[in-house]
């Protein structure tokens, strides 16, 4: 049965089955989201009316006190009747609805020990902001995996993913990997998530430190040449985090925008394979090296849960304000 969900004095219909997020953001209504799998918490939200099914939600996210509180899961939760919500949301603010997609395959290559780069072509553009991402459905299977897009806003048509191979994993080992070739067609949704710069009128132009582990440098890519091409001057140091030398990619890529952007400097950071060429250790301890304050900073991490913690920890080290810190975790998935 279909339901109205209200936020804001916003009401879209939810349809049979979907949560109250993808209702929102199908009906382009703003909700905060991060990893749309109930682990992060980021679209809690306050049920005021109406009543809904929390779903899978984890106890970890959202306890027994709080449910009875009466909050929910956005990315969980489904109306069991008309339902009204409060989130922390600018109900207002402009955002990109959730669209179902179909792509082409382009090009899969390898690109790195484990990595692939796979670009997908749209017959219609999609909208989306720099540091979202994509769902792919997993053929045969019905499971859905994430994965960051690469592109900037205005690469709309053929969206770029860069894959790391998860051993014993069912979208990795038995499809990325081992089947999936140029012409083939791939069903996914999006535009998701909430890494993303802040609008141009509130973005200042200001330095930006960017840290991201494995394939978390794919977002980082198209948030940083988004904030150059904003302000061609900025200073901007995008710090790679990986183990070894085999693992890194796009080295040409960031020698061009280099040249191009004086204030740009790509950091690879290697953490159990030393080689002369790169420095050795943790980027995140390489940041806390190369910037004694980071005040009017802001900071960006994308990669796994430790990595960002970590991040998070060097960046107020040297008093980067908390409200100018953004994360992306990466959400363990098979």
């Amino acid at each position: 049965m279909t339901f109205a969900v209200s936020v804001g004095g916003r009401r879209v219909d939810c349809e049979p089955g979907q949560t109250l997020l993808e209702a929102f953001l199908r009906g382009g209504v703003w909700m905060p989201n991060s990893c749309n799998q109930g682990t992060c918490g980021t679209c809690k939200l306050q049920v005021l009316s109406g009543e809904v099914d929390h779903g899978a939600a984890p106890e970890d996210t959202l306890s027994a006190e709080e449910r009875a509180a009466g909050l929910a899961l956005a990315c969980q939760a489904r109306p069991l009747a008309d339902t009204e919500v409060r989130s922390t949301a600018d109900a207002g603010r402009v955002t990109h609805p959730l669209r179902d997609l179909t792509a082409t395959v382009l090009e899969v290559a390898d690109i790195a020990r484990d990595t692939r780069r796979v670009l997908l072509g749209l017959a219609e553009p999609l909208a989306f902001e720099a540091g979202q991402y994509v769902e792919l459905v997993v053929p045969g299977s019905g499971a859905r995996r994430q994965y960051s897009l690469a592109n900037t806003a205005d690469e709309d048509k053929v969206l770029e993913l860069h894959v790391r191979r998860v051993p014993g994993g069912i979208a990795t080992d038995g499809w990325l990997f081992d089947g999936l070739a140029a012409g083939d067609r791939v069903e996914a949704s999006g535009p998701l998530g909430d890494f993303r710069l802040p609008p141009p009128e509130e973005d200042d132009g200001g330095p930006m430190a960017l840290i991201g582990g494995g394939t978390g440098l794919a977002p980082l890519v198209g948030i940083a040449r988004t904030a150059l091409a904003r302000h061609p001057s900025r200073e901007v140091l995008l710090y790679h985090g990986v183990r070894g030398a085999a693992d890194l990619y796009d080295l040409g890529r960031f020698a061009e925008i280099a040249e191009q952007h004086p204030g740009f400097r790509f950091v690879p950071v290697l953490s159990d394979e030393p080689d002369p060429a790169y420095r050795s250790g943790f980027p995140t301890d390489a940041f806390v090296e190369d910037v004694p304050s980071g005040r009017g900073w802001s900071g960006w991490l994308c990669g796994p849960p430790a990595m960002v913690e970590a991040g998070v920890k060097a960046f107020k080290r040297r008093r980067m304000s908390p409200r100018r810190i953004h994360r992306e975790k990466f959400t363990p998935a098979s």
